[in-house]
């Protein structure tokens, strides 16, 4: 009897011993990782208050500690254009959000709504909201648009040629408002009143994107077009027919 009530008194201290070490890790925890300091990097489509907010609620949203494990390179769910988010600790009580979004290629319009698309043709969000950056692809057929699936398009291949365009947009930093597929694959770019006829020579795209930020410094506050259709290798003039 007296080794049983042995036993019980230790095992009942070494409880009391773990459950007030527990509640001291969480007490230091608590006041050692409390968040002052935030950074936020690869936001676009939200604010860097926005983030902070989305990330940094609940009952430990602003314990260091806890976020950087809860976000570490986690995927996200209910974030409309965010795929990942990581929270690491630069200091106990300063974090780095950074912020992965879903590459997106462009957006069509279906029903009063906007479609984001991938580069592969897959619609990965919906919104009533015009997304800065993203262009408008005007041309393309279908008859349904449907979240999570390809738009269903009879040419697959377009797809490819809208990426290499935005990344050719992208690398010349150049923010096209639309850009218009005709039916014979003659390509249209828009920039504000200015529209760029790139025609159907994707052997020279670059050649004739490249030379577009200095053509449209050139026609700031003009409205026409821009006839780029057959590529001159040698001087690489093109004419500028303006609305009438």
């Amino acid at each position: 009897m007296f080794k049983k009530q042995t036993w019980i008194k230790i095992l009942v201290a070494f409880i009391v011993i773990v459950v007030l070490g527990m509640i001291g890790a969480l007490i230091y925890i608590r006041g050692h990782y409390k968040i002052q300091n935030v950074y936020v990097e690869g936001n676009v489509h939200y604010t860097e208050e926005e983030i902070r907010d989305i990330v940094m609620n609940g009952a430990l949203g602003d314990n260091s500690l806890y976020l950087s494990m809860k976000y570490k390179n986690k995927g996200v769910d209910n974030i409309p254009f965010v795929d990942v988010m990581d929270v690491s600790i630069l200091s106990p009580d300063t974090i780095k959000i950074t912020v992965y979004e879903k590459a997106l290629a462009g957006y069509v319009t279906y029903l009063d709504t906007l479609f984001y698309f991938d580069k592969d043709g897959y619609v990965v969000e919906s919104s009533s909201v015009k997304t800065v950056g993203v262009p408008q692809i005007t041309g393309l057929h279908f008859d349904r648009v449907i979240l999570g699936e390809p738009l269903p398009v009879e040419n697959k291949e377009i797809f490819n040629t809208i990426l290499d365009i935005t990344k050719l947009l992208n690398k010349y930093e150049l923010m096209a408002d639309k850009i218009y597929f005709q039916s014979s694959n003659k390509i249209t770019i828009y920039f504000g009143d200015v529209k760029v006829a790139l025609g159907d020579e994707p052997q020279w795209l670059e050649d004739k994107v490249m030379r577009l930020p200095t053509f449209l410094k050139e026609l700031v506050g003009k409205s026409g077009t821009l006839q780029m259709e057959a590529y001159e290798e040698a001087n690489g003039k093109y004419s500028f027919k303006p609305d009438t």
